[in-house]
């Protein structure tokens, strides 16, 4: 193996890492300075921002003709959110969140999964599919800004992941430093992990669907780890909940859909057969754990993380 390849992948997550906090930041300022409300700031930009890494991988990776990278970095994502993220923010704190999380983004990310498995099934992602995704994101967004609009509980999940960062910039010329910045750093980033995965996969001779759904999957999703470890420890966990939850919807319906629009997106056998059934599995365990009492407990956490080292260990004999 070539030590270059990993030195790629590390540089590459730093970079991402550090662009989409960048990006983030100073999309929210120049939010604030349009006067946007905090609800709107944290449903569209705290979401789109939390899923830029995953976004910049993605549409590389079909650029690079590798679209097996790009189908496994979105489904190992998935199942990263909801089986690593919250089984080891639910560890730290038990997960509370109120029936607005469960009505709205608990209900719209089950059916994002329901809908990529029926893809999956199909067998591809089309230009066509990529729009009437992103047309249901939309239909999302103006479905969640008129429920925040009618309830305040609603409205306070979204301002409340606005709150959870640190104070956005304020200067224009700090804005326009972050925002650049921000936006170059995800670009190279994500050039150098898509290069270095490709690598490594020809290295070892392992498939880059593999590759997607564990080193760039677990990469790409640390931003989300970070914010939900961050706001357990604060003990804000209905945040954490729908950060997560506005991740895995993110991921599926604008990341698979702006890409499949550029390239289309054959599912890789394996993860149409294998992994694509996991992370709807994942998801729908996580139903009866919230739906009845909105509360995840420390033994249902620990439940989902051995999950997910199972099927990491499930992956290791795939090789």
């Amino acid at each position: 193996m070539s030590y270059s390849d990993l030195l790629l992948i590390a540089g590459g997550l730093g970079l991402l890492v550090l662009g989409g906090e960048g990006a983030l930041r100073g999309a929210i300022g120049i939010a604030e300075k349009l006067n946007v409300s905090k609800a709107m700031i944290g449903l569209i930009v705290v979401g789109f921002g939390t899923s830029a890494p995953e976004l910049t991988v993605t549409v590389q990776a079909a650029l690079n003709e590798a679209p097996d990278l790009a189908i496994g970095n979105v489904v190992g994502s998935n199942i990263a959110n909801i089986m690593l993220i919250l089984g080891i923010g639910g560890l730290i704190c038990p997960m509370t969140t109120g029936p607005a999380v469960i009505k709205r983004d608990l209900t719209a990310t089950v059916g994002a999964f329901i809908l990529l498995t029926g893809l999956s099934v199909y067998g591809v992602i089309l230009m066509w599919h990529g729009i009437v995704m992103l047309a249901l994101l939309i239909s999302y967004l103006i479905w969640s800004y008129r429920m925040d609009k009618k309830d305040s509980a609603s409205a306070a999940v979204h301002e409340s992941e606005v709150d959870e960062l640190d104070e956005a910039p304020s200067n224009p010329i700090l804005i326009a430093l972050f925002t650049i910045g921000g936006l170059a750093g995800l670009i190279f980033g994500a050039d150098l992990m898509v290069t270095g995965a490709i690598g490594i996969a020809t290295d070892f001779g392992v498939s880059e669907a593999i590759i997607g759904l564990t080193i760039v999957a677990i990469g790409t999703s640390l931003p989300e780890l970070a914010a939900t470890v961050i706001a357990a420890l604060r003990g804000h966990t209905d945040v954490a909940v729908a950060n997560v939850m506005g991740s895995c919807l993110f991921n599926i319906l604008s990341i698979l859909g702006i890409t499949s629009i550029i390239y289309a997106l054959p599912f890789p056998a394996d993860i149409a057969s294998i992994d694509i059934w996991v992370m709807l599995a994942a998801v729908l365990v996580l139903i009866p754990m919230l739906r009845f009492d909105h509360h995840l407990c420390r033994k249902e956490s620990a439940l989902l993380l051995a999950g997910y080292v199972c099927y990491m260990i499930s992956i290791a004999y795939r090789l």
